[in-house]
């Protein structure tokens, strides 16, 4: 796969957004309003791009190959609902106030007058279907009648593993699932986005099909399981190494500590149990990839194929072990780099990987870009990426901003990370020299400057936190 398109994307990309293109290039409904089919994954991390450990995705491999891949994608908040809020809202966290799970933004202001992005869509025109975990903090009934035209079905993390299986609660287990594949969610309501493209519509749609996988509790049919070898699972993991924490500050080391034992449990101390958990969330990813690759090859047969848009995004990221961490809320790589792709399918077919930083928020004003709608009357905390969907190599001056709480800061360029804690202390990353992130270089005097420039991208305001609890 490419770093960059060739002339023929180039020129295609370049004519898909440019005001001029011909009838013949593109169609009038494509020019005008395509489709919009959005697919959310839940706590998918990195491996896809970096393959440290061996998870097995052929139908996003697949998808990769056909989009535009943004491998350096950053969440504006670590965990679900902040993340969502962010992306569906258009508005940073810093913003709203909105930092943490246990909100319910969509109850408060400021998102009680502003417009989500299925309401705009909705405004302008197009039919709004939505499936699976969306929001994770369900809107009131008249807001969700707002926003979508079908009734609400999320379907919850179900099944959980049987009490033999968990370690610490019903979310905290391992279990190679033997009853049919409809006990789980993701399967029911991919069965519904299916139906819903092989359905005729008389308007341009915007469609969400969000899964609950591959977030705890590690349950998946067997077959997933089965993909993997354990014994061939590395442990410790690639992002793992001994003396990690030394140069941490300590309200970086109290982020790790917010899952409270599983670390203890399911770590260094006791490796079979840390594989047999990656083992989990590896069957998981691939139980969430075939149902990925199920509602695509739908699309894909249907007689929307060539006038949808299809935009994938991940919450957040996930540790599975580096820097002494389970699960997410951190505000290191593993936490906030997420995989996220756009195809379009009137462009050249080939995959083309963008590698500047971008955010999650950048979603909403690049759909508004691309489906040419009337855009809210709120502004917009990230950037259409349109540019980079014209040129990826094209200079992007921004880093990738995430926040978890007030003062909690953290940015990406394309070389450094950068991250604030309210109390002043800071880290530094060099990702050309150290992509683990094992050495501190904030202390580093030669950094001074860049230290300098990455302050100047702290908000000037942190939006009072409208609560909810860490992790």
């Amino acid at each position: 796969m490419r770093s960059f398109p060739t002339s023929c994307s180039l020129l295609v990309v370049f004519s898909l957004l440019s005001s001029n293109q011909t009838a013949a290039q593109q169609p009038a409904e494509r020019a005008s309003h395509p489709n919009v089919l959005m697919i959310i994954v839940d706590d998918l991390n990195d491996y896809l791009f970096t393959r440290e450990l061996p998870v097995k995705t052929p139908n996003l491999d697949r998808f990769f190959q056909s989009a535009v891949v943004f491998e350096h994608a950053y969440c504006a908040a670590p965990v679900c609902i902040p993340s969502r809020a962010a992306v569906f809202s258009g508005m940073a966290p810093y913003r709203t106030g909105c930092y943490l799970n246990g909100a319910r933004p969509w109850i408060r202001s400021p998102f009680t007058h502003i417009e989500s992005l299925p309401e705009c869509f909705k405004r302008n025109g197009y039919l709004t279907f939505g499936r699976g975990k969306i929001f994770h903090s369900h809107p009131v009934m008249s807001r969700w009648k707002a926003m979508w035209d079908n009734e609400y079905w999320g379907g919850g993390f179900g099944p959980f593993p049987p009490k033999k299986d968990q370690l610490l609660g019903k979310f905290w287990g391992c279990t190679a699932w033997t009853g049919p594949d409809t006990d789980f969610p993701d399967v029911v309501n991919a069965n519904a986005v299916i139906e819903f493209l092989n359905q005729k519509h008389s308007k341009p749609f915007f469609a969400v099909y969000g899964l609950w996988r591959p977030h705890t509790p590690f349950t998946s049919p067997k077959r997933f399981y089965d993909l993997y070898e354990p014994q061939k699972i590395p442990i410790p993991v690639p992002g793992w190494a001994p003396g990690d924490l030394a140069d941490i500050p300590q309200l970086g080391i109290k982020l790790t500590k917010v899952w409270g034992r599983r670390w203890e449990l399911c770590g260094i101390r006791n490796p079979k149990r840390w594989r047999k958990f990656v083992h989990g969330y590896l069957a998981g990813s691939s139980f969430a990839d075939w149902n990925i690759g199920r509602v695509l090859n739908a699309l894909e047969k249907s007689r929307y194929a060539t006038n949808t848009i299809v935009v994938l995004w991940s919450d957040n990221g996930y540790h599975c072990g580096e820097k002494n961490h389970w699960e997410k809320n951190t505000l290191w790589e593993k936490g906030a780099r997420t995989p996220m792709a756009i195809r379009i399918p009137w462009l050249c077919s080939e995959g083309v990987r963008c590698l500047q930083p971008v955010s999650s928020l950048d979603l909403y004003p690049t759909l508004i870009d691309l489906c040419h709608l009337s855009p809210p009357r709120h502004t917009f905390d990230g950037r259409s990426l349109v540019p980079l969907l014209r040129n990826p190599e094209t200079k992007w001056p921004y880093p990738a901003i995430t926040t978890y709480g007030e003062g909690y800061f953290s940015a990406r360029d394309s070389r450094y990370r950068y991250i604030r804690y309210p109390d002043g202390s800071e880290e530094l990353y060099d990702h050309k020299t150290d992509p683990k992130e094992f050495h501190n270089l904030a202390s580093d005097p030669n950094k001074r400057d860049l230290l300098r420039w990455f302050r100047k991208w702290i908000p000037s305001k942190f939006q009072k936190s409208m609560g909810g609890r860490l992790g």
